[in-house]
């Protein structure tokens, strides 16, 4: 049976992966900073597969210790998505305003976290010849304004990230963009406004499932362009870097 390791499942996109992965019957290690919501998806997960939950914060190191015991238990690892981020401040404040304190977390949750992870992972993915999946933003390649905490640490995880590629040919290792979504993080995002029009995580589960099982090269893709996995692939996407 095959093991995932997904940060920030339990609810929205991370939630939705791991209960597609579980009904394939995938064996999963999951995390998420609210425990009770934790607790509440490793119930749904369970129905279906192994299923070792771990309450925590990916930016503290021994949480991600203790998420890879678990990888451990379970005697592999081929997938690896590290989705759990950090929006900082709701409403999102401009640079000129942003607290430096808070803008160092986003960026241990968004970009440092995701490397310490990947860095533990990498002797087991390599024996197993698994991937790394590090879910993006488009926030991450374009400049809006109000964005710029969030958006830089998403940045510096794509420059990670190709750079990591480069290094570890042997390796699938992807971006994945899901795109606007209804999501908690969303709402803080727009605190107050109708998001109702945004479509749920699941419509982002197909390309996360291509990049979890098919022979995509690694690289960067937008996962609302995928149809229903198996159908179609889209090409990868190209960033231009000034």
């Amino acid at each position: 049976m095959k093991v995932a390791l997904i940060t920030g499942a339990s609810r929205g996109l991370g939630l939705a992966l791991a209960r597609s992965l579980a009904e394939r019957r995938w064996q999963l290690v999951v995390d998420g900073r609210d425990g009770q919501a934790l607790e509440a998806a490793a119930q749904q997960l369970a129905r279906h597969t192994v299923v070792r939950a771990i309450a925590g914060d990916v930016a503290d190191e021994q949480h991600r210790r203790a998420l890879m015991d678990a990888v451990a238990e379970l005697g592999r690892l081929d997938l690896l998505v590290n989705n759990a981020s950090a929006l900082g401040p709701s409403p999102q404040p401009e640079l000129a305003d942003y607290p430096l304190d808070v803008l160092r977390r986003v960026f241990d949750t968004n970009t440092v976290a995701p490397l310490a992870l990947i860095q533990l992972a990498l002797p087991v993915l390599r024996d197993s010849g698994g991937r790394v999946v590090n879910v993006t933003s488009d926030a991450g390649v374009e400049a809006y304004p109000g964005w710029g905490g969030y958006g830089s640490s998403k940045a510096a995880l794509e420059q990670i990230t190709r750079v990591l590629v480069e290094e570890w040919p042997a390796l699938r290792i992807y971006l994945a963009d899901p795109g606007d979504l209804r999501t908690q993080m969303h709402q803080e995002a727009f605190p107050g406004e109708d998001i109702s029009d945004r479509p749920l995580p699941e419509v982002a589960v197909p390309g996360l499932l291509a990049l979890a099982h098919d022979d995509l090269p690694s690289g960067r893709y937008r996962l609302q362009e995928f149809d229903q996995w198996p159908q179609r692939w889209p090409q990868r996407t190209t960033v231009a870097v000034a």
